[in-house]
């Protein structure tokens, strides 16, 4: 992988930025359902998916044999309540991550790359799978945003009446 290959991957960052641009803390926190996830919650999740992300990466470069971690999102989220946490937190955390791993991306020869684990469902992923389905992950989570704030202007649309 290069330097541009890796292009989308630090893209992720920005195309969140200008998804969740102007959108006020009711926007923000608002659930269309009581099970759905908020814009908050769904860049919780990312800033979590990026560190376990992170995690994996690094523990393939250390010739790991075990099984590569999975976590449970919906619990995580919830469990640390994060509607009650600032997006601007969660973005500020995702934005670090990917500098951290660009850093290390940028000592990475072209072996290190190739190199595998077995993911949770056991499948045999390799760092270039891993950041390319992270790419991937967050541009689907960008459609879920996208949703979200069509379905919160729908719901607080004013009634008009007629005469």
């Amino acid at each position: 992988m290069s330097h541009t290959d890796i292009q989308p991957y630090l893209d992720t960052y920005n195309q969140l930025l200008g998804a969740v641009e102007g959108l006020s803390q009711e926007q923000l926190s608002w659930k269309e359902a009581p099970a759905s996830w908020s814009v908050t919650e769904v860049l919780t999740h990312l800033a979590d998916h990026s560190l376990v992300i992170s995690f994996r990466i690094r523990d393939i470069l250390a010739g790991t044999t075990v099984r590569l971690p999975a976590f449970n999102q919906d619990a995580w989220v919830s469990g640390q309540k994060a509607n009650d946490g600032a997006a601007a937190d969660n973005l500020t955390i995702f934005h670090q991550l990917l500098r951290y791993n660009s850093l290390l991306f940028e000592r990475l020869n072209d072996e290190d790359w190739q190199k595998t684990g077995i993911n949770a469902k056991g499948d045999t992923v390799s760092i270039t799978n891993i950041i390319q389905g992270f790419t991937k992950h967050v541009n689907n989570h960008l459609s879920q945003i996208d949703r979200i704030k069509r379905s919160y202007a729908s719901a607080n649309q004013p009634e008009v009446s007629s005469p």
